[in-house]
């Protein structure tokens, strides 16, 4: 099939040092954009919180301007890595110049937040001049020339016969790539045939799958080998994560319970807690749960209510919690409560709550703990509840680290863990959704062609796979600084933030290619689209994440 509109040459010969010249451009507004937004956020010279409540859409803004640029970057180092270990093939040029035609446009154009937001630069309090010096000719090349009509028919031309379990090279180690295949062959022998019926039915995930997961190490990760653990790690995991929502999201984010639990024991928990827990979270033994949010607090965890009493050798638990994923089933619950009168986060502590096993008939067979299923539109397969305790015993022994007033501060260190996982599963999931599309274009037949001839259709799949390379590579990279013990909250947030958004964008564009079949349920793609939209939500919404990044920034954070 061909799609070329063109006999002209595509890629720009200059590509790399193009691109590293437009990222240039873009720090240099992007730093402009700090002091003008600092400035409207300013009392006296200092940075001030209810200022920047009253700013939040130009706050905001400035994050999302903030993680275009760091995307671009990460993009831009992948291209010339690529380009000096021989790999920077045809597709990933393409992609390369696609990416940054289009976010180069978009810096100036307007940066989507949400589907009815835009953030522009006059948003930002930048003038013309600002603009007018941001389009310099590396600039303006990659604009003209690289999101285009014929750059969109090659790449479609590509995608149409491409068979690889990924579009284009993502610039992995072997050892990366080896463990990709192998969860890819896991996913789609014992996850994809099935996933559609779990979610359907809202059934649980199986235990001999879970039981087959923990064979593969999914459990184990991360956590060192001295304590029963494979010891890699979070590039690994955003590997395993990435591969196992592309089957499904509930299977993928199973470990990310294991992978919560883990790291808070493994920076807050005595060495005893760690020699206890971390062989039986490896092997699978015991399955956790994260028991954090309440019902009037979201986000907002210094509001925390739910009381934990210490009486003898045990402390007694009273409060609500909801939210709690695969609670029924976990074993252990990772419970964030109050143990002392102290205000806010001081008097926080966290719990290695056991609990035994529970089952739809009975999900909580505990005394003083009672709940409740909350139905939700997709994210399935493990189930969310609402959970009540009235004087449940835990161990005091059980107290995470031995003191207590440290659970606000251990959990704070699970943060950049969690959102660059959570990115991966974006990946995933947009990628499971790309991969729906695609063999729904190619097969669905209209007007006497399939349909992904169409320009808008291939067009929407050509994107899809542009922003899912650069979701990946912004990805990859916190998991990198992660791995080299460097701080990342602030590019685990960006990759969380924007690996969101194009999760639900390629969800959304996925039904839209299957059209009225889209809504039908029997069609998988229309719990994708369900998955997908958790993924701006939890792990911190896309508004409270936009507003951590912009702290940062604002307050001194590169």
């Amino acid at each position: 099939m061909s799609l070329a509109v063109t006999d002209a040459p595509l890629i720009l010969d200059d590509l790399v040092p193009l691109a590293q010249d437009a990222l240039a451009s873009a720090e240099t507004l992007l730093a402009r954009a700090k002091l003008t937004v600092r400035e409207k956020v300013s009392v006296e010279g200092k940075v001030s919180a209810a200022a920047i409540e009253r700013e939040q859409f130009a706050a905001h803004g400035l994050a999302w301007l903030a993680t275009y640029v760091e995307a671009l970057k990460q993009l831009a180092a992948y291209a010339a890595r690529m380009k000096e270990e021989g790999r920077f093939g045809e597709i990933e040029q393409l992609i390369v110049q696609a990416a940054f035609g289009e976010y180069l446009w978009q810096i100036a154009g307007g940066i989507p937040m949400s589907q009815g937001e835009l953030v522009r630069p006059q948003d930002l309090g930048l003038t013309e001049a600002d603009v007018s010096a941001y389009f310099s000719s590396s600039v303006n090349k990659l604009i003209r020339s690289g999101n285009t009509a014929p750059v969109r028919a090659r790449l479609g031309e590509l995608i149409n016969d491409y068979n690889g379990a990924t579009f284009g090279d993502t610039g992995l180690e072997d050892t990366y790539q080896a463990i990709r295949e192998q969860m890819r062959r896991f996913a789609d022998d014992k996850v994809v045939p099935f996933a559609h019926e779990w979610h359907l039915k809202d059934d649980y995930i199986p235990l001999d799958v879970l039981g087959q997961m923990a064979e593969l190490g999914v459990f184990g990760l991360t956590i060192p080998e001295e304590y029963g653990g494979l010891g890699l790690g979070k590039e690994s995991m955003c590997v395993v994560s990435e591969e196992l929502s592309r089957g499904y999201i509930g299977v993928g984010s199973l470990g990310t319970r294991s992978e919560i639990a883990a790291e808070l024991i493994l920076g807050g928990g005595t060495e005893e807690q760690k020699q206890s827990w971390l062989p039986k979270i490896a092997s699978g033994e015991k399955l956790p749960t994260a028991v954090f949010t309440e019902p009037n607090t979201g986000s907002d965890l210094a509001s925390l209510r739910t009381r934990g009493r210490k009486q003898g050798d045990v402390y007694k638990i009273t409060g609500n919690k909801t939210w709690i994923t695969h609670a029924a089933r976990a074993d252990v619950m990772t419970l964030l409560c109050r143990t002392s009168d102290a205000p806010g986060y001081k008097g926080l502590s966290m719990l290695l709550a056991e609990k035994p096993r529970g089952n739809d008939a009975e999900p909580f067979p505990a005394p003083g703990m009672t709940g409740g299923e909350i139905e939700v539109l997709g994210y399935r397969g493990m189930k969310e509840f609402e959970i009540g305790f009235d004087d449940f015993e835990v161990k005091a022994e059980n107290l995470l680290g031995g003191e207590e007033g440290q659970g606000f501060k251990q959990l704070m260190q699970t943060f950049e863990s969690a959102r660059i996982q959570t990115a991966a599963r974006a990946v995933g999931v947009a990628q499971c959704a790309f991969e729906l599309g695609l063999k729904y274009a190619q097969e669905r037949v209209q007007f006497g062609k399939p349909i992904y001839s169409f320009p808008r259709v291939f067009g929407k799949l050509v994107m899809m796979a542009v922003e899912i390379m650069v979701a990946r590579q912004i990805t990859y990279f916190a998991a990198r600084e992660k791995d080299s013990g460097r701080r990342c909250d602030l590019e685990a947030g960006m990759a969380k933030l924007l690996a969101a958004r194009v999760a639900w964008a390629a969800a959304d564009n996925a039904l839209q290619i299957h059209g009225g079949n889209g809504f039908a349920l029997e069609y998988p793609v229309s719990r994708v689209l369900c998955d997908a939209r958790i993924l701006n939500i939890f792990e911190g919404a896309a508004e409270i994440q936009a507003q951590v990044i912009a702290r940062r920034l604002l307050e001194g954070g590169n």
